[in-house]
């Protein structure tokens, strides 16, 4: 030992470890309490009346500017943060909360998992590990999505930002079956750089991202055309694998969707899984928001098939209505997931009792080891409201996309675009230079703040995108985007002619 460890160290004086200013703890409890209890009541309030707001609205430049401002050194009373909180966060958010909020996949929440996440906030636990009550509730959620999805006792699950992780995940535990262990030690190597994925030219883009991260390249994809559903067409599927088997690759992974991003389309699940029975590839179901349909008694036998997927990614804060964030990653053969992620470290040993019990641990399973309680809010979620409600509203949700459909269909100004499967509607305002006068639209609606769909290329027309996700969206506001889309193509076309 040198002479530096044998020194003794200085003494802290004792008067600073006394001092308890320094804890992040209120010196009025009372104080905090009634400030807390009107920050709860207040965002009541934003719920309960959402619909009385605009969906969107633009960002005044002066409040852009205050998000500009120095580090902050002092403190500063809470009462005044929240006033800005009010005054210039609250009114600019994303809208997604609002029933006219019809853009992007994007759930709408509920109160109930608000409540929730604050009691996870309240606990702050840890969930990549150990012996605590949180990583059992994460374990019945597993156990639930088990029994959802008709997946054996052995399968894993885990929690994870959004299906764009869980993606990228089954890549890697797929990458992992095919090449063995080996592979987290050497790397792709020669035998790896061989592997070949595909998918449908109509799923997320987060598929490609996920080759590219795992390391296979986005070359490695191969993006196999649809039907007039837009669904995979199997037939090419086949003589794709094919061809890449003569070439001497090895195919060892198929994406089908189970609600694909544009319009919603379901791939024959049944028919990929054979394929990939016989062909010895691993089947993973891109179901973001689609999959949770197994929950309606009237899309289930949609997704019939997905029951026999080796691995399922999915996000509990689409369709699910969890708060943000909820994705989720099911996985048939739960050691085989366990292999893949698994590191071992002396600073995080097993015990058989104390805190440190409860092999394995969540961390076991992902690349995460610091993770939130979001089990909490999914499990309040199905709990509160049961698989029956929640498989009713999602139902709702396609009703009133049949409902869209027919209004379209009974207005000579409007056309359809895509056939509607689920629970989106691809449409538009028929014009002289329709993809100009439709994007048009769409930006004038949502700074109308009346509605906020998106848009997609669909046959290389744009389409307006509407999106029926949220549980609070109802005839109304279906009325009221398609009244404001014939106002305002009115308008643009008008302007149009004058231009001519």
């Amino acid at each position: 030992m040198t002479a530096a460890w044998r020194a003794a160290p200085p003494l802290v004086p004792t008067d600073s470890l006394s001092d308890t200013s320094e804890t992040l703890d209120p010196d009025n409890w009372d104080a905090l309490r009634a400030q807390g209890h009107r920050m709860l009541d207040d965002m009541f309030d934003h719920i309960a009346g959402v619909r009385d707001r605009p969906v969107w609205q633009p960002i005044p430049a002066q409040t852009r500017a205050r998000f500009r401002s120095p580090l902050p050194h002092a403190p500063t009373d809470l009462g005044d943060v929240y006033r800005e909180f009010s005054d210039h966060i609250a009114p600019y958010a994303t809208g997604n909360i609002h029933p006219g909020f019809m853009g992007w996949v994007h759930g709408g929440g509920s109160a109930v998992g608000m409540l929730a996440e604050m009691l996870a906030a309240g606990l702050n636990a840890n969930c990549g590990g150990r012996d605590h009550i949180p990583i059992e509730v994460e374990r019945q959620i597993v156990a639930w999505t088990r029994q959802m999805f008709g997946f054996p006792d052995t399968a894993s699950g885990i929690f994870v930002t959004g299906t764009s992780m869980a993606n990228l995940m089954a890549v890697l535990v797929a990458r992992s079956a095919r090449l063995g262990s080996v592979v987290r030690q050497q790397g792709l190597a020669d035998h790896g750089a061989k592997l070949v994925a595909y998918t449908s030219v109509a799923t997320h883009g987060c598929i490609a991202q996920a080759m590219d991260l795992a390391g296979f390249g986005t070359g490695a994809l191969r993006r196999i055309p649809v039907d007039r559903n837009h669904c995979i067409d199997i037939a090419a599927l086949r003589v794709q694998i094919a061809a890449d088997r003569a070439a001497g690759l090895t195919p060892f992974f198929v994406v089908g969707s189970a609600g694909t991003v544009d319009i919603g389309a379901i791939d024959d699940l049944n028919a990929l899984h054979a394929l990939c029975r016989d062909e010895q590839m691993w089947l993973h179901v891109d179901g973001a928001y689609g999959a949770l349909g197994i929950l309606s008694p009237d899309l289930a036998p949609r997704l019939a098939g997905i029951e026999r997927a080796d691995s399922i990614g999915f996000d509990f804060h689409k369709w699910g209505q969890v708060p943000y964030d909820a994705g989720f990653l099911l996985v048939r053969d739960g050691e085989q997931h366990r292999q893949t992620f698994a590191a071992p470290a002396a600073y995080l040993r097993r015990e058989t009792r104390g805190l440190a019990a409860g092999s394995p641990w969540p961390c076991d399973y992902g690349p995460d080891l610091s993770r939130g309680f979001r089990a909490l809010k999914t499990w309040f979620t199905l709990k509160t409201f049961g698989t029956e409600k929640l498989g009713a509203m999602i139902s709702r949700t396609c009703d009133l996309a049949r409902y869209m459909e027919a209004k379209i269909a009974a207005e000579p100004r409007l056309e359809l675009l895509a056939p509607v499967q689920l629970n989106i509607v691809c449409f538009r305002y028929r014009a002289d230079d329709a993809d100009r006068v439709n994007a048009d639209i769409v930006a004038m609606l949502h700074e109308s703040g009346i509605s906020a769909p998106s848009t997609t290329i669909l046959d290389g027309r744009l389409a307006i995108r509407a999106a029926i996700v949220n549980h609070r969206t109802d005839m109304q506001d279906i009325d009221a985007l398609l009244s404001a889309v014939l106002e305002f193509g009115a308008r643009e076309t008008a302007l149009l002619n004058i231009e001519s």
